[in-house]
């Protein structure tokens, strides 16, 4: 990636304007806070270092946290202790991503064992068709799983269709179709479940999905047709191999135990979703239970342990930007927020616009989920993919072979537009009463 980058541009051009006023004094370059250009030089350092991403990380961590500790503060105080109260203000989110991240590692390697992958090709169609077929699966997985999961399985079974020859181009579109699949739906995002939590009703992300299957039938297609010239499905599958159905059951038993605990804490009691990590929980509790009907592969972690620290430093490094308020909220805000979430942390985005209200929801949620999709990085579904498939660890080579996810976020953004239009939504915490509020209200 080069320092130009279009996406770079879009965070340094978009973030001025949004910093409080309390930040306006402090040393910058040109009106950007150094905060800024110290993220943008370690993502430009992630981008040309892809082989050391997580030491450039770490690094950036490290240079920024001592920035703010020494030179500005944190929202939570100054110096070393505003710097630990800042890391707990964010404990939550980060526990539940990690263990998202590390128990949908041992959930796919359990899918992979229970011999499903091998058998798969049986019922998908041949040639191009079965790769499209995939990536439509990916997408309907994601709306009612979480997008890791979804990413995940749909990588455990590419690695097997494609005999481990899978195209850089289609595992882009593995995470853009796990990303646009939970764009439209409160249980498919971590984006959306927090604007349910927020009192945005469920039917009011629903139109987001007008934009995502557009960009599924554009980014789909040139995946597939990039795929089956690099290596076709292989249909080929031997009579002796049998499905493990103990794996497949603990599979769904995982699933079905975050599903459930989603659902449950964000329709009873949404005030306690930020006071503990309850889905990495529930992933880690129904991974233990399981472990006597079948040991799960526990020499992942250590390599899913780097991608995910990896990732949580970026989050890390998001939270500490000054970015207290967002501009005016419209079409335009919402379409370049798309393309600042494929290096900015979708979560604190969401929660600023859900702060300022005046937003489209559909509209939004597509955006930052969906634009993650653009960098391997953008997304937790990227980062977790990666792990599997490391040689995606390349932003170069990820632009220039997903080129198709950018253009599909553009086309299905403007499509979405025409056919739904720009409907805000300012006053959603007001009609939290009302007759398609699904999730209550949480008190403050």
């Amino acid at each position: 990636m080069r320092p130009s980058h279009p996406v770079l541009g879009a965070i340094l051009i978009l973030s001025p304007p949004a910093q409080a006023a309390q930040h306006s004094a402090l040393p910058g370059l040109f009106g950007v806070p150094v905060e800024f250009i110290l993220f943008a030089t370690t993502l430009l350092g992630v981008a040309l270092y892809h082989r050391h991403t997580l030491q450039v990380a770490l690094a950036g961590l490290a240079v920024i946290s001592l920035y703010k500790i020494v030179f500005t503060g944190f929202h939570e105080g100054g110096g070393i202790a505003g710097w630990v109260a800042h890391l707990g203000h964010e404990w939550v989110v980060l526990t539940n991503l990690l263990g998202l991240l590390l128990g949908f590692a041992i959930l796919a390697r359990h899918f992979e064992d229970s011999h499903v992958p091998h058998i798969l090709p049986r019922f998908l169609p041949p040639g191009r068709p079965g790769a499209f077929s995939l990536l439509v699966v990916v997408f309907v997985m994601s709306a009612f799983l979480d997008n890791i999961a979804a990413a995940l399985i749909g990588g455990t079974v590419a690695a097997h269709v494609f005999r481990r020859r899978v195209h850089i181009g289609y595992l882009a579109a593995i995470v853009a179709a796990s990303n646009a699949g939970g764009s439209g739906s409160v249980l498919g995002d971590t984006t959306t479940t927090m604007m349910w939590i927020d009192g945005v009703a469920p039917l009011h992300v629903v139109h987001a999905y007008v934009a995502a299957v557009t960009a599924l039938l554009m980014f789909g297609l040139v995946a597939a047709h990039q795929q089956h010239a690099h290596q076709p499905l292989h249909r080929d599958v031997g009579p002796a191999i049998g499905v493990d159905w103990a794996r497949v059951g603990i599979v769904a038993w995982i699933l079905v135990a975050v599903i459930a605990t989603n659902v449950y804490i964000n329709s009873r009691h949404p005030e306690l979703s930020d006071r503990f990590p309850f889905l990495g929980a529930a992933v880690w509790i129904a991974i233990l239970l399981a472990t006597p009907l079948r040991r799960p592969e526990w020499s992942l972690l250590p390599d899913a342990a780097k991608g995910s620290v990896f990732l949580l430093s970026l989050v890390i490094c998001a939270s500490m930007m000054p970015v207290d308020r967002l501009p005016a909220a419209s079409w335009l805000t919402s379409f370049g927020l798309g393309f600042i979430s494929s290096v900015f942390d979708n979560i604190p985005l969401t929660a600023l616009a859900l702060t300022q209200g005046g937003y489209d929801w559909g509209v939004l949620a597509f955006a930052v989920g969906f634009g993650g999709s653009m960098i391997w990085f953008g997304s937790s579904a990227g980062v977790a993919l990666s792990n599997l498939f490391p040689e995606a660890r390349s932003v170069g080579a990820w632009l220039k072979a997903g080129w198709h996810v950018a253009l599909a976020y553009v086309v299905g953004f403007f499509v979405m537009l025409a056919v739904v239009g720009w409907h805000p939504q300012p006053a959603h915490k007001a009609m939290r009463g009302g007759p398609d509020a699904v999730a209550p209200v949480p008190q403050h």
